[in-house]
């Protein structure tokens, strides 16, 4: 750094580049004002430009959870809105948590990704979901209070009440509205959707991911293959209770086996796994103990698991899924499959275009829907048992 005025300046670059100039100071003076104000004039024009872009606002319901920490960082690299697509963040969660969400505010800055306009703290839920872009749906902070899983749907039916209520009044029209979490995956989607009748019911998703990298992961430990070998798995019905995990499609790529071919060669999952008992049997009951597992060991509720699923459902929301591979999603049922009109139900889509549509060109036998009946009758008695908590409409 050098300090002093024109003349000691000159006499560096003198010194040390042999350049000189016979410009007098006064001149000299006049000039770097004539540059501090056309300065000044670029910065305006920058600020104003910026003020043009409008970054997307997404709103993180329960953002106290771990998942909204592994999160944030996968919203802001531009690999799910585009490279060239800023963020705002909203996260919110009750005022008990208002020291935590501030602490969270200031690690967000504190990465400097350039694509992260802002970071703001929300506790008022009167705020909740102004201009929203994207809304994701933790699971309620409170909801673990409650012992009982049947006393759950209450609670749950009148807050998921007030979210779809707070989304008609305050989110953009065209919100996209992912719901995540351990708890009523699919009631939560109908509930708030049914509450939110202006927004698209197509813009309302119940999180499958979870579930199907669990199975995909169980699967490839027993093939002894990478988990992103294993393809098309289809999760069927209630994301967090009865489900029906199909593997009729579900291929695997990249096995060490006899036969080998090209990287698009792949094989039945149900050829590979020769142990048909082990499907029937271990296989879930692995699936119904990892996740406890998992969070036994950490001494706290996964993370890292829920917040990537969360990540490549935008992502595929947002860019488009691979064509050839099965996505499971909840979605409201048009009665594709047999499955009743009108209820969330988990079923194989495809993302394009920012939207979704359904698999209908799948084949299922007589079997597979007898099953996909029984949890679709489950899921009406949740939706029947949640109305029936809810005030009535006067």
């Amino acid at each position: 750094m050098l300090i002093g005025g024109f003349n000691e300046f000159m006499e560096h670059a003198w010194a040390y580049y042999a350049i000189t100039s016979d410009m007098l100071t006064d001149e000299m003076l006049n000039i770097a004002e004539e540059n501090l104000e056309t300065k000044e004039v670029v910065m305006v024009e920058e600020a104003y430009y910026l003020s043009l872009i409008q970054p997307l606002h997404i709103w993180i319901v329960s953002a106290s959870s771990l998942v909204c920490n592994n999160l944030i960082p996968l919203l802001c690299t531009g690999e799910i809105f585009g490279s060239e697509t800023e963020v705002s963040l909203h996260l919110l969660d009750d005022d008990n948590t208002r020291d935590l969400l501030f602490a969270l505010q200031m690690e967000a800055e504190d990465l400097a990704y350039p694509l992260l306009r802002k970071v703001t703290v929300h506790t008022d839920l009167r705020e909740a979901f102004s201009d929203a872009d994207v809304i994701i749906m933790l699971d309620d902070v409170i909801l673990q209070e409650i012992q009982s899983h049947a006393d759950m749907i209450g609670p749950i039916a009148n807050q998921c009440k007030k979210y779809g209520d707070l989304i008609e009044q305050n989110a953009k029209r065209n919100v996209k509205v992912l719901v995540a979490g351990n708890t009523f995956v699919n009631l939560r989607t109908y509930v708030i959707m049914q509450n939110a009748p202006s927004v698209p019911q197509c813009n309302f998703v119940g999180l499958a991911k979870q579930l199907e990298s669990q199975v995909q992961g169980n699967l490839a430990r027993k093939l002894n293959v990478n988990p992103s070998g294993v393809k098309d798995v289809i999760i069927w019905g209630n994301i967090s209770g009865s489900t029906f995990i199909d593997l009729q499609r579900a291929r695997v790529y990249g096995h060490d086996s006899a036969v080998w071919g090209p990287p698009d060669f792949s094989r039945p999952v149900k050829q590979m796994v020769y142990d048909s008992n082990w499907l029937e049997t271990e296989f879930i009951s692995d699936l119904n103990t990892r996740l406890q597992t998992v969070e036994t060991k950490l001494q706290h509720p996964s993370g890292i698991l829920p917040a990537d699923g969360i990540y490549t459902m935008l992502r595929y929301w947002y860019q488009g899924s691979p064509p050839d591979e099965v996505i499971s999603v909840g979605v409201i049922s048009e009665g594709h499959f047999d499955i009743p009109n009108g209820i969330v139900f988990s079923m194989p889509v495809r993302f394009h275009s920012g939207g979704w549509e359904v698999h209908t060109d799948l084949i299922i036998g007589d079997d597979i829907k007898e099953k996909l009946t029984a949890i679709a009758s489950e899921l009406t008695q949740e939706i029947n048992t949640a109305l029936s908590e809810l005030p009535v409409q006067q």
